[in-house]
């Protein structure tokens, strides 16, 4: 693995002499300057400035300080993107993940009861696994031996997750002691903007507006101060004290065996969804080679996953690379200037809290619901035509949804692969690393969730 790193494409070296911005990025010789770059940073932060509204709105659902966790979302941000740009020289932007709050504050939190800073401490132990793995190198190794399938099921399941929550922050998917789930009163005020705000999103997007999450939100949100909903709370002031959170997790009571599977489904999430995000990335700028491997690749996984353990114990969810980074690529950002534009953006998105605080619940459901039709299309990477990859797709994916919980579509997921596999004669096809964590999770069905 180590000889594979160092294959890499090498970083374009900047000739003597020149200005400190190109000594430090080269940006001559990646095709670009301080203008596009700028440009570029700006495209990117206004495609992912919602998270600064959305994070802090869910994770008050685990009994979290609103202002406290805006605050720390634009810390953990800005400060993961500058040194993302500085150390590794990419483009791409840091913030807290979508999908991984949502787990944290809806099924750790408020599902099994355990307290945010209990949860918390998952995240940060979770986080300090996936830096180890990047150490000692054994996590490209997972990467590349865990199969396809799986990790198109894992991603797809937690967009069919993200997106329930989201139908239920709006209340279009409400509770029946009938049905189990059915839908709300679509007349409301909260499901009509919650409509509205989601179609904004698909549409724009559709029409390639980079910013069509960001016009959702405040477009809803402007709606519901109309019609008496929302309560104007200003634009600038100091910000907010982030004593209520950061520092509180409680990194001894997480401990508990029966939070091992949380706190490995927070290090295998994060380490698929960051990892695909900077080959996905690097791939669009050109930048990987057709291993996916890229320049300085070491030194970005370094700093997403100590981003993850500092986010954590700021009091914020797990830190991951951005898709939405491949916006400011697509106006030609190239080089770690772009990220470092980001992160000052997000450093200054700071002196903004009113502005998220008059932010309401339905308003951030529509980027929920789409971030679900987002992470669901990688489904048609599946070959359904194959029933051994076909099955752990699909019980990976739905699991995730219908039992509430990342951890058992995991834990499904893996089992069945081994289940099929074996089952057609196919056994050869099972790798140690996926009989290892099947093998993990039956011993965690068996002496953990049956106690």
């Amino acid at each position: 693995m180590e000889s594979n790193m160092n294959q890499a494409p090498q970083t374009a070296q900047p000739a003597p002499g020149q200005g400190w911005l190109e000594r430090l990025f080269a940006l001559k010789s990646h095709g670009t300057n301080a203008r596009t770059e700028l440009i570029a940073g700006v495209t990117t932060f206004l495609t992912m400035v919602y998270i600064v509204f959305v994070n802090p709105q869910i994770l008050s659902n685990a009994g979290m300080d609103t202002q406290a966790v805006f605050v720390t979302t634009c810390l953990i941000a800005g400060i993961g993107s500058i040194l993302m740009g500085l150390l590794a020289n990419l483009p791409i932007a840091l913030a807290p993940a979508m999908g991984l709050n949502a787990f944290f504050a809806f099924v750790v939190v408020a599902g099994m009861g355990y307290s945010w800073q209990v949860g918390m401490g998952t995240i940060f132990w979770g986080a300090l696994g996936l830096l180890i793995l990047t150490l000692l190198r054994v996590r490209y190794w997972l990467i590349a031996n865990i199969p396809l399938t799986l990790r198109v099921g894992i991603t797809a399941g937690i967009g069919l997750l993200i997106a329930l929550l989201g139908l239920h922050n709006a209340g279009i998917v409400v509770a029946s002691p009938a049905t189990m789930v059915t839908v709300g009163n679509l007349t409301s005020l909260p499901c009509l903007l919650g409509l509205l705000g989601f179609f904004l999103i698909c549409i724009f997007s559709a029409r390639g507006v980079h910013s069509a999450v960001l016009i959702a939100i405040v477009v809803t949100t402007a709606l519901g101060w109309l019609f008496g909903d929302v309560t104007f709370k200003g634009f600038v002031s100091l910000p907010p004290s982030i004593a209520p959170v950061f520092g509180q997790l409680d990194l001894m009571g997480s401990l508990d065996i029966g939070l091992a599977g949380i706190i490995f489904s927070f290090m295998l999430v994060n380490l698929f969804d960051s990892s695909g995000t900077l080959i996905g990335v690097t791939t669009r700028a050109k930048l990987a080679d057709e291993q996916g491997r890229f320049p300085r690749m070491k030194q970005a996984l370094v700093v997403d996953s100590v981003s993850s353990v500092g986010g954590a114990f700021m009091g914020t969810s797990s830190v991951t690379a951005y898709i939405e980074s491949s916006s400011g690529v697509a106006v030609g950002g190239r080089t770690g200037l772009t990220a470092i534009v980001v992160g000052v953006l997000f450093l200054l998105a700071i002196f903004f809290s009113p502005v998220a605080a008059m932010v309401p619940a339905y308003a951030a459901a529509g980027a929920l619901i789409y971030v679900g039709v987002l992470m669901c299309s990688e489904l048609t990477r599946v070959k359904w035509e194959d029933l051994t990859e076909a099955v752990p797709a699909f019980m990976t994916a739905v699991m995730m949804p219908f039992s509430f919980s990342i951890t058992e579509g995991i834990a499904v997921g893996f089992i069945s692969y081994c289940v099929m596999k074996a089952g057609t004669g196919r056994w050869r096809e099972i790798n140690p690393c996926v009989l290892v964590v099947a093998l993990l999770f039956v011993l965690k069905f068996v002496w953990v969730d049956s106690h």
